[in-house]
């Protein structure tokens, strides 16, 4: 069976995912689907997503021992443990947590997502992983693939976009079937691969990051293949792909 690749560019794009019972990877590279790995990589049992701060503070006052975790603007919200910056999510502070995540973008996608049967978590930092996993799933159940941008607020992201092409050019060529968009983020990564962070750069959230004191976030985004776990996104949580 040939697995179709298609591309949503922006949020708003996962129902029709979800509807043509696509398997899902959604990509939120600055910086909740890299913070969401790091996360898993460095103990964390589960991430669960929700789109709101009120709907984070509910399930936190329900589950206390959980580390609420994230954003709004960019910036950590006064009364949670940790922000939305992946360098700060060490193995010392999230091994064996439960962790309750909301973001301005990335954790709104995902919830979009959720009736998909597979949703899987994809960023540079396990772009190998992430291919490998999902091809494997969506052979033997006889869908497609759709990547589900996070965005900019709705928006179209250069980074999340040549994240979709970084993940596409793992894809093995003879069993895949890449649409035109996906093709176009195909090669915009090809442009970008060898000086990924200066490209990544260029974009408008890598900038505004940058001039918020963020610039160690969109350097540790940028690292391809660093990681070789896959986040599946299943029942309202996310843990690693069994």
């Amino acid at each position: 069976m040939v697995v179709r690749i298609k591309i949503g560019l922006a949020t708003q794009d996962a129902s029709k995912a979800v509807k043509r019972g696509d398997l899902i990877i959604v990509i939120d590279v600055l910086r909740a689907s890299t913070s969401i790995i790091t996360s898993l990589a460095n103990g964390a049992k589960s991430v669960t997503p929700t789109k709101t701060l009120e709907e984070a503070n509910q399930l936190h006052n329900e589950n206390p021992d959980y580390l609420l975790v994230g954003e709004r603007e960019d910036y950590m919200p006064k009364e949670f443990d940790l922000g939305n910056s992946p360098a700060s999510l060490t193995r010392e502070r999230l091994e064996g947590k439960n962790l309750i995540m909301t973001t301005t973008n990335g954790t709104r996608a995902l919830v979009k997502s959720k009736e998909s049967r597979w949703v899987m978590v994809g960023a540079f930092l396990n772009a190998k992983a992430v291919a490998e996993k999902t091809v494997e799933i969506a052979s033997k159940n006889g869908t497609d693939i759709s990547f589900v941008l996070a965005g900019e607020k709705n928006h179209f992201s250069l980074e999340d976009f040549v994240c979709a092409g970084a993940i596409t050019e793992r894809f093995p060529r003879n069993t895949t079937e890449p649409s035109d968009k996906t093709v176009a983020a195909l090669l915009a990564f090809k442009g970008a691969k060898h000086n990924l962070l200066e490209s990544v750069l260029k974009s408008k959230h890598a900038q505004t990051l940058t001039n918020i004191g963020f610039t160690k976030d969109v350097e540790f985004s940028c690292q391809l293949d660093i990681y070789n776990i896959v986040p599946f996104y299943h029942d309202g949580k996310i843990q690693v792909f069994p």
